[in-house]
């Protein structure tokens, strides 16, 4: 048997951070409340993912899937009544996927107040092609201060993630091989 050659890898042009970012917007009602009387945090975690999603869309040129979140950060309540702004864009990328960083601000429907942040979220999407299957997506061109930092701390949780998940994946190998079963 033969291996067969590999076709050439295409080209694709680098993007820059500001061609996906977006905001979504959502005002906030009695439906979307907890015991509490406050909004759902999981309301707000599918707006995070959403936005999260249409930018990692965007950027990837079609599909991408949620392949994890990282550090949902709640930082202040959100009412009902609250108009919120679930601000998105891709930090870094990889061969197949990407870091999307969102942040949360919510103001008042009826006020002239600035919006806070009372939010934020790392996400990782991965780029698929109609099979479900890993596709390449474009780099990413940090364009200011702001977004090489976010590129550069990205490139620092990707790190973390990736040491976390070897070091639970030989704990397991370890338990397993001294025959503990759990």
């Amino acid at each position: 048997m033969t291996d067969q050659p590999h076709p050439p890898e295409v080209d694709i042009p680098v993007k820059p951070t500001s061609a996906s970012r977006t905001t979504l917007s959502h005002i906030m009602t009695g439906n979307d409340t907890n015991l509490l009387g406050t909004v759902h945090g999981g309301v707000i975690m599918k707006l995070v993912d959403d936005a999260a999603g249409a930018v990692a869309g965007r950027h990837s040129g079609g599909p991408a899937v949620t392949a994890s979140m990282d550090e949902m950060v709640f930082l202040e309540p959100v009412r009902v009544g609250d108009l919120v702004h679930v601000r998105a864009q891709v930090n870094w990328t990889g061969r197949s996927s990407m870091e999307v960083g969102v942040r949360v601000m919510a103001e008042r429907w009826n006020e002239s107040t600035p919006a806070q942040q009372v939010g934020s979220a790392y996400l990782v999407f991965a780029a698929v092609d109609e099979d479900g299957k890993p596709r390449r997506v474009p780099q990413v061109a940090p364009e200011t201060e702001r977004d090489k930092r976010r590129y550069q701390e990205a490139q620092i949780r990707r790190t973390h993630r990736l040491a976390r998940r070897r070091a639970i994946k030989e704990l397991r190998e370890q338990r397993t091989a001294e025959g503990i079963d759990d």
